[in-house]
């Protein structure tokens, strides 16, 4: 396949809908065994994810950068620049990666109690953060290796493994959940030893992939390199995106605890609507990343005007299908909620947020779409000023103002969602369609240009 072909955005975005979307199916498949532990349980988890999602943000700050410049220096015929970038981010994210697993195992307890987790939660939330937080490392390494992958225009190789993995990590947790095929009955205790294997195991054929996926195969000793300037330019890109993430899903924590101050109920229907509202963006998401990998391609090669045109169709796409998706879940949203829980009270809670929902969800697809489009020419600098000021100046505080303060409880911390998606949606909009970063001035000789009226 010749790369203008592989880096079509169909051919880049069909495998990473398809790993995500039965990510979802198998994620809610995850949610329901574990809900028949206890919604306890679920709560558990749920506030679990957001704390894991919140320390991943410090070893995909290297593996992002390196994944826009890998794209970029492929675009522009540099394919050893690219693979030692690629290499570099592996080492770095696995020393990170272990770090991280160190802390958390030592300090599950006393996190879980810093996050507001219901006292009679805490021993359930100290055994399940010890056990995920504690295998950090392979959660590195299998970020950096797909990310690494998926930006030479591999996204089928990463999909193939995901599904694997999830297959794997479900038929463990039925396996221990239940005392099934002569497991053990290891509870929620057992959910996390089974992510741990199937992380584990897909670790290693990432690993294998890795190594064959550049014109020159990695060996061992290519793991001793260290490209200083090479490093310098993945930093210069990587680290406002981590800032970016790190506001995100800090924010998102801190939201959580907002929830888990108002009660366990409440905590356990934001979880299964987060499960939920998957559905919405997963084909969205797979655009916007598939989107990412395209315009640093065309980037990278000197293709501006067809990098500028190829965002705004990746955008509308995205919304096209999001909406729709939207609009099923409002549709049948009591009904699926019904699946995950018993519990009346959990129920009614969640479906009064399923129309604010449907504000949410296109916001959030304006944003991914051109924030990422943003990322691919490495305009990482503006997202993440943009990022933190809507997120602390305006979600966070309005969050606690409105659910908290003023008693609206979770509707109002989806208003405040809301606001802060159309904020950042509308600037990173207005920013792509001035075409500043593709200015003669901000590109590479040879470039070539656009005008905001392109």
């Amino acid at each position: 396949m010749n790369d203008d072909k592989k880096f079509t955005l169909w051919v880049l975005a069909w495998p990473i809908f398809i790993e995500m979307f039965l990510q979802f199916l198998l994620g809610t498949a995850d949610t329901l065994m574990v809900s028949r532990i206890s919604d306890g349980a679920v709560a558990v988890v749920g506030i679990s994810t957001q704390l894991f999602s919140a320390v991943t943000i410090l070893f995909m700050t290297v593996a992002n950068g390196a994944g826009v410049l890998i794209a970029q220096k492929l675009g522009a015929r540099k394919p050893e620049d690219a693979r030692t970038v690629a290499i570099m981010s592996i080492n770095i994210s696995v020393v990170i990666g272990a770090l991280l697993s160190l802390v958390l195992y030592l300090f599950a307890r006393d996190i879980a109690a810093l996050l507001q987790v219901p006292a009679a939660l805490l021993p359930m939330a100290d055994t399940y953060i010890s056990i995920i937080g504690g295998g950090m490392t392979l959660t590195a390494a299998m970020a950096a290796f797909s990310t690494a992958i998926r930006n030479t225009g591999n996204t089928r190789g990463p999909m193939y493994i995901a599904i694997g993995m999830n297959v794997i990590h479900v038929v463990l947790n039925y396996a221990f959940i239940y005392g099934a095929f002569g497991f053990p009955q290891w509870g929620l205790a057992g959910v996390a030893v089974s992510t741990l294997v199937s992380r584990l195991l897909a670790t290693i054929v990432l690993a294998f992939l890795f190594v064959h996926s550049f014109e020159r195969r990695v060996g061992w000793k290519d793991f001793l390199r260290f490209d200083r300037p090479l490093f310098r330019e993945t930093m210069q890109i990587g680290w406002p995106m981590g800032v970016s993430s790190a506001s995100w899903v800090f924010s998102q924590l801190i939201l959580f605890s907002f929830i888990a101050m108002l009660g366990a109920k409440e905590l356990a229907a934001r979880t299964y609507m987060n499960t939920m509202e998957s559905f919405c963006f997963t084909l969205g998401f797979s655009i916007a990343m598939a989107l990412q990998i395209q315009i640093a391609h065309l980037f990278g090669a000197g293709r501006t005007q067809e990098a500028y045109r190829a965002a705004y169709r990746g955008m509308w796409t995205g919304l096209a299908v999001v909406m729709t998706n939207a609009l099923l879940l409002y549709v049948f949203g009591s009904k699926a909620l019904s699946l995950f829980t018993v519990d009346e009270e959990i129920v009614a809670l969640g479906v009064a947020l399923l129309g604010l929902n449907l504000l949410l969800q296109p916001g959030k697809m304006i944003n991914m779409a051109m924030g990422n489009a943003l990322t691919g020419i490495g305009d990482t600098r503006f997202i993440m000023i943009t990022g933190v000021i809507s997120l602390w100046l305006l979600a966070t505080p309005i969050s606690y103002y409105l659910g908290i303060r003023l008693g609206w409880g979770l509707a109002g911390i989806y208003v405040s969602m809301i606001a802060d998606e159309y904020l950042r949606g509308f600037l990173v909009l207005r920013r792509w369609k001035s075409g500043k970063m593709l200015h003669p001035s901000a590109a590479s000789p040879g470039r070539q240009t656009i005008s905001a009226q392109s």
